[in-house]
């Protein structure tokens, strides 16, 4: 995280009204592609592109907001911060895939042995005792 101040987190009344008005015009958006539907003369492309108009209204309109500029803020932060991942190889994510089939082999041969030794120690021992 970079050592920038902390900016406050509380939201004021027009970033709440800004916030509603996104909400609105995306709800607008999907009210407006169902009551489209009902008639057939629009195609179900060109009220999906309505739709997805909406969205993009409504995600800039939430852009201006505090919360918005927080999550801008952090979407920078993360891309900077995935820059410095170092990822593997495609030799060494082979090689460590096999590694991790051959241990659940196994494991799984090992937990299914002993499930064997357990059954026949419980079904043909103990119970032979008991009856």
């Amino acid at each position: 995280m970079n050592t920038k101040a902390e900016q406050p987190k509380g939201t004021n009344a027009a970033d709440i009204g800004k916030l509603v008005l996104a909400v609105l015009v995306l709800a607008a958006g999907i009210f407006a592609y169902s009551w489209l539907g009902r008639d057939g003369n629009i195609s179900s492309s060109v009220r999906l592109l309505g739709v997805l108009a909406a969205l993009v209204l409504a995600l800039a309109i939430a852009a201006f907001t505090a919360p918005g500029r927080r999550m801008r803020n952090f979407i920078a932060e993360s891309q900077f911060e995935m820059r410095k991942v170092v990822w593997p190889t495609r030799d060494e994510t082979i090689k460590t895939t096999g590694v991790i089939m051959l241990v659940v082999v196994v494991l799984s041969l090992l937990l299914g042995l002993i499930d064997l030794v357990l059954k026949s120690v419980i079904l043909d021992w103990l119970l032979k005792l008991g009856g």
